[in-house]
């Protein structure tokens, strides 16, 4: 009978550990396609998505000063195409434009209550971070945008970039006194937020989808800034793309 000793033995276990793992790696699905942005690399959920712009790369006058005096961010804004070609989604991402470590960093903005808006200031008005979730249901009436955010109004109508109306308007920001930093923003099909109802009892569950996902989002725009490569993986929508 053949024998093999134990250090032979260890040596076959770890072989076919190697064989097993590279042949797992080669039958994986490939990476999906990443768009970079800064820091980070945004990773998107199924759907025909296309690059919009590079937008303006952005300086931010941060407290204390240091010897750059300013924090210099990326921005990236990508648009999700539905089966007429009509725009369906956007999403604007601003963050860091490296990982280069600095001191502490003091931010002025704050999280302020907005009536008909729902605000989440998850980090309680803190000096020293920002942890602010802004999202406005209807966001295409009452000149929301246009008193609200003049500026992404104007860029998406340049762009041809503005969803179907009705649409919602989602913001999160993210800081720490790190000066790690993540923004973005949506403007989002509400066909792909809130499902159709019928009765009284879907109708007052009916924003519950969306609830869920803005949860996913926050969370996903935190791990952002914690993780090394930025990795921002956006949740997909809660309700199927329209056919």
């Amino acid at each position: 009978m053949l024998k093999i000793s134990v250090r032979t033995r260890s040596a076959l276990a770890l072989t076919a550990i190697a064989v097993s793992a590279a042949f797992l790696t080669a039958c994986a699905p490939m990476e999906p396609n990443l768009v970079k942005v800064g820091r980070s690399d945004l990773q998107l959920p199924p759907g025909d998505w296309e690059r919009i712009d590079q937008g303006a790369d952005a300086l931010f006058n941060v407290m204390p000063d240091d010897v750059s005096h300013d924090l210099p961010m990326r921005t990236q804004a990508v648009g999700l195409r539905g089966p007429q070609s009509e725009m369906l989604a956007v999403i604007v991402v601003q963050t860091n434009a490296t990982n280069d470590p600095r001191d502490s960093t003091l931010w002025s903005h704050t999280c302020p209550d907005q009536k008909g808006v729902q605000v989440d200031d998850f980090a309680k008005g803190s000096p020293i971070r920002i942890d602010c979730l802004r999202f406005k249901r209807r966001a295409d009436n009452e000149e929301f945008l246009t008193k609200n955010r003049p500026v992404l109004e104007k860029w998406v109508k340049q762009h041809n970039a503005v969803p179907l109306a009705p649409y919602s308007h989602v913001s999160y920001r993210y800081a720490t006194a790190e000066g790690g930093y993540l923004l973005v923003e949506a403007l989002v099909d509400q066909r792909l937020l809130r499902p159709k109802t019928v009765g009284t009892d879907q109708f007052l569950s009916a924003g519950k989808p969306a609830q869920e996902w803005l949860d996913n989002f926050v969370q996903a725009a935190k791990n952002s800034v914690a993780m090394l490569d930025g990795r921002f993986v956006v949740p997909p929508f809660p309700v199927p793309l329209p056919q």
